[in-house]
């Protein structure tokens, strides 16, 4: 496949990540802390809005399925989908100067608003990239370019807000990003729309259940595998900000921190490929986990102006997130069998239900948490509860995560192999 061509299929996953960060990790921050809402009910919204997100999305698998019988279902699906992801995110970012139980209600409106149009794009764009080949080397390649595109897109979603928010304070400051968002979305949609090449896709297709499309083992352990990783990515992002301004206490670094995150892992994210080619995924997965565990311990350590220590934890925790984004949906990929390769609209709906449900766990235990052991947020003498649940909690769900997928990194089985024995079924 052409660079060229990758590059157009990549580039709407420039906005679709560009918009991750300020969803799952700013506007968190930016409504409790910034608006005041407790962190208590803002753990609940977040819960019980991912929650019923994570419902959604494998419907929204099946109706992607059925309109990609032609390209131009799947234009007007991407179409009306990115208008009211940049409608919803403007008015996430525009809220109103209302009471608190109105500023919740307003909260709620727009995350389901978001939630809906992300991931009804995001389904037909991770589906679109899995149609593109056969080839199991490519799919690597494939998602490579796309997520290396969407941590471009995260890079400039940590840096440009926090100087926009410093010179005018969050509320100007979020809002003229949400518009630079709008801007950014639209040409990427264009790029891809009009030059990305057309999935491969039968009119004959026939579109698969729920439990014909989990049947084959080596779907259901990178089902079981992605879930607990997932948890453990998700706990750590929600709580990020809240541990640098308290712990760190270094809220005006945050831009420079997450920079330093997701610009080591767009930069190594090449060397994962190329290591999972040699070693397989799973088992270049694992080290990149180890590297994710590692810089997690080191995080117990930090203090109150340790400024250097923390921008070198981010950058082992960045040379982890290459393996952690590229790495499990080629696994995914891999495992789908080859009779079900028309039906791939199903399987990435369940796969972003997984990922919503991960960040509404995530949402709904730690926040709540927090406030159960003490921590309020500004008062650095009750940060313990922050630090055990961001240093501890990740950890556990990654070792979880390598024992699910324990079958492959013990034995000389890859990806590939797997996708062997499902096509001799």
């Amino acid at each position: 496949m052409k660079v060229t061509s990758l590059m157009a299929y990549a580039a709407l996953g420039l906005p679709l990540a560009m918009a991750m960060l300020p969803i799952y990790m700013i506007s968190p921050k930016f409504y409790g802390d910034g608006l005041g809402i407790d962190l208590a009910a803002l753990g609940a919204v977040l819960f019980l809005t991912r929650l019923f997100d994570t419902v959604q999305d494998p419907f929204l698998g099946r109706v992607v399925d059925a309109f990609q019988r032609k390209r131009s279902g799947w234009l007007l699906l991407m179409a009306v989908s990115g208008m009211v992801l940049g409608l919803g995110f403007v008015l996430l970012f525009t809220p109103p100067q209302w009471s608190q139980v109105g500023l919740i209600a307003w909260l709620a409106m727009c995350l389901l608003l978001v939630y809906f149009a992300h991931s009804l794009l995001s389904i037909c764009y991770l589906t679109w990239g899995a149609r593109l080949t056969d080839d199991v080397t490519q799919r690597s390649r494939v998602t490579a370019w796309r997520e290396a595109f969407g941590l471009v897109g995260v890079v400039v979603a940590s840096v440009l807000p926090t100087f926009w928010v410093a010179d005018w304070g969050p509320r100007q400051g979020y809002q003229v990003f949400a518009w630079v968002f709008v801007a950014v979305l639209l040409v990427g949609l264009i790029i891809t729309l009009r030059w990305a090449p057309t999935p491969h896709v039968s009119v004959a297709e026939v579109l698969q259940g729920w439990r014909s499309a989990l049947k084959p083992p080596a779907v259901r352990l990178v089902m079981w595998f992605y879930l607990f990783n997932a948890i453990s990515v998700a706990i750590p992002a929600t709580l990020v900000l809240f541990f640098i301004d308290d712990v760190v206490q270094a809220p005006q670094q945050a831009g420079m921190f997450l920079g330093i995150y997701f610009l080591a892992g767009m930069l190594t994210l090449p060397l994962w490929v190329a290591l999972s080619d040699r070693i397989g995924k799973a088992r270049a997965w694992a080290l990149g986990s180890v590297f994710a565990g590692c810089s997690l311990v080191f995080s117990g350590w930090v203090g109150s102006g340790d400024v250097m220590a923390y921008s070198l934890i981010c950058l082992m925790a960045g040379t982890a997130l290459g393996a952690d984004v590229a790495l499990p949906p080629a696994m995914l990929a891999d495992a789908i069998p080859e009779k079900n390769r028309k039906s791939t609209g199903l399987y990435f709906g369940i796969w972003v239900l997984i990922s919503k449900f991960a960040l509404a766990l995530a949402a709904g235990l730690s926040l709540p948490s927090l406030k159960l052991f003490g921590y309020v947020p500004g008062q650095f003498q009750t940060t313990a509860a922050l630090t055990a649940l961001y240093v501890c909690l990740p950890i556990v769900f990654k070792g979880i995560a390598i024992l699910v997928l324990l079958p492959q990194l013990s034995g000389r089985s890859s990806s590939r192999t797997l996708v062997r024995k499902e096509l001799q079924k």
